[in-house]
């Protein structure tokens, strides 16, 4: 396995969606999500790591060292006992929390080495604290929420072959170029998962291509446009992270009419970054 991650990183992500939904809110009748402040789209940070979660499964399945501890269907008390049968105990949940416990978790399941987790269930592993964080991703502009009417004409049982046609419901955005920003801790991967190089590695590979593999009716056309990372030369780093993200600015060029395609934006990167910092354009 490659070293742990010395050195501190930021980074911004740019990635659009076109007629479909990111990010549905079951609060609002799975409405694609909004600050009702601004009208700005928001995706969660819960939606973007389960789409990493996933293009890593896909591609690192069955790999020793990279399972995931958070999918769908899985018991996460199960995931937590696999701990327990290698090292041979019987899972107490009145039991001090265990450190060779959380280091077979954190060695054996990727999501756990960059976004931590908290495993004090009944079967407790114990809890850590990743290095690799997001904020929810927001629009450039407010969007659009659109409510389309589709109908089907096929019937679920013979009761409904009376009615002919049913009509449902697709929620989507016409078109919402999204940012989201995210932290890498040196210092937080040193001192609890061991998150290493070929993790960062994969992490970047994760956020260029996990659109790619998670295409559907519902979310329309996703695709990511921009990866730029700022890597310091230190393991605290050499500024503030807000000073880095404000060297990427993202503007329209015409208010005429409402954006419907990433070129309709203008990214600029500024070069004039803080001393001790590379700034590295992914995508």
């Amino acid at each position: 396995m490659s070293e742990i991650v010395k050195n501190r990183y930021e980074f911004v992500l740019l990635f659009d969606v076109e007629n479909g939904n990111p990010n549905g809110d079951p609060d609002m009748g799975n409405m694609p999500r909004v600050d009702p402040q601004t009208g700005h789209g928001i995706v969660t940070d819960v939606c973007l790591k389960r789409k990493i979660r996933d293009y890593v499964d896909l591609v690192k399945g069955g790999e020793a060292g990279y399972d995931i501890y958070v999918k769908s269907g899985v018991v996460l008390n199960d995931q937590n006992k696999k701990a327990y049968d290698y090292l041979g105990i019987k899972p107490d949940s009145k039991k001090p929390k265990d450190d060779e416990l959380t280091k077979f978790m954190c060695q054996n399941f990727f999501d756990i080495r960059a976004f931590g987790a908290v495993m004090t269930t009944e079967v407790n592993c114990g809890q850590v604290r990743g290095p690799v964080q997001f904020g929810f991703a927001r629009s450039a502009d407010p969007i659009f929420q659109q409510e389309v009417t589709v109908t089907r004409c096929a019937v679920t049982n013979e009761r409904d072959a009376e009615k002919g046609q049913t009509m449902g419901k697709k929620q989507i955005v016409p078109y919402g170029l999204y940012r989201a920003e995210g932290y890498i801790s040196a210092h937080l991967a040193k001192k609890t998962t061991g998150f290493n190089e070929d993790d960062l590695n994969l992490l970047w590979d994760s956020l260029i291509n996990m659109f790619e593999h998670d295409h559907s009716a519902a979310r329309g056309k996703m695709s990511a446009r921009k990866l730029i990372v700022f890597k310091h030369d230190s393991e605290l780093g050499n500024c503030q992270s807000h000073v880095l993200f404000d060297c990427v600015k993202v503007e329209r060029l015409s208010r005429d009419l409402p954006p419907r395609s990433f070129a309709d934006y203008t990214v600029t990167i500024f070069d004039d970054i803080p001393k001790g910092v590379e700034m590295i354009e992914k995508l």
